[in-house]
């Protein structure tokens, strides 16, 4: 049996375990090191990448999740969560912030702008429609949302988007930004995969196409392995998980 983990420090981790439980899976939700222990794959969720960074460096999290990301466990990073996952961020705020990287790629940490420029929009998913079925058109949530602007050889591109003037005017012009000269951009990449890792800009637990949570859990399934069914450590005298209403989603 599998048990999937959702980092639970701050943001959306609700959201994830409640799209969890609608494709009938329970999640547990992380917040110390020795809870990595348990789980077989781990979503990062989003939320503010500087708070949950400095959350994760207070709990002394950095190190047990890079060895949990170099150990071929399953991780996907959502918005904050793939900035997480990310070898390279430019546009962070000063000072900077710790990563835990791993994913091959340089992610600009609020391409999109300020959160009153968060967006919807449709995306174009055939790779993800020719594994999990459904149209090859999802919807995506972009709150405050970073995109990533370059990756390596080994990373498969799911999802990009285009770019626009307004895109533009968001990145801030950084030092780190001017040194990295990557030239005029008519599209950016909003979802990739490599290897045990997955990571998309937006965000599907808002939604309800679980698509997104399918992929990311047979990214984990060992050969032979049919049932996805999770023990909640947190809730252990729940062990239905009965108790936690699913959250409200955009259709």
């Amino acid at each position: 049996m599998t048990t999937v983990g959702v980092l639970a420090l701050q943001g959306s981790f609700n959201e994830h375990m409640a799209a969890l439980r609608k494709i009938g899976v329970k999640g547990v939700e992380v917040r110390k090191p020795e809870q990595l222990e348990s789980v077989d794959s781990l979503i990062i969720p989003g939320g503010e990448s500087t708070t949950m960074a400095k959350l994760a460096h207070y709990h002394n999290l950095f190190p047990a999740l890079r060895e949990f990301v170099n150990s071929g466990k399953p991780v996907w990073g959502t918005c904050a969560g793939l900035i997480f996952l990310a070898n390279k961020a430019v546009g962070l705020k000063t000072g900077g912030q710790e990563l835990v990287g791993g994913l091959n790629c340089t992610v600009h940490r609020n391409f999109f702008g300020s959160q009153l420029q968060s967006f919807e929009t449709e995306l174009s998913v055939p790779k993800l429609a020719k594994q999990e079925g459904g149209p090859d058109a999802c919807r995506g949530v972009f709150i405050r949302a970073p995109a990533i602007l370059e990756v390596g050889p080994d990373v498969e591109i799911l999802a990009d988007y285009p770019v626009t003037s307004d895109n533009l005017a968001s990145m801030a012009p950084s030092d780190e930004d001017k040194e990295n000269e990557m030239g005029p951009l008519d599209r950016v990449i909003v979802a990739v995969r490599q290897g045990n890792l997955l990571g998309t800009a937006f965000h599907p637990e808002l939604t309800a196409d679980t698509r997104w949570h399918s992929l990311f859990l047979r990214m984990g399934e060992v050969k032979g392995e049919r049932s996805l069914q999770c023990a909640s450590a947190s809730n252990s005298d729940d062990p239905e998980g009965k108790g936690a209403p699913d959250l409200p989603i955009f259709e």
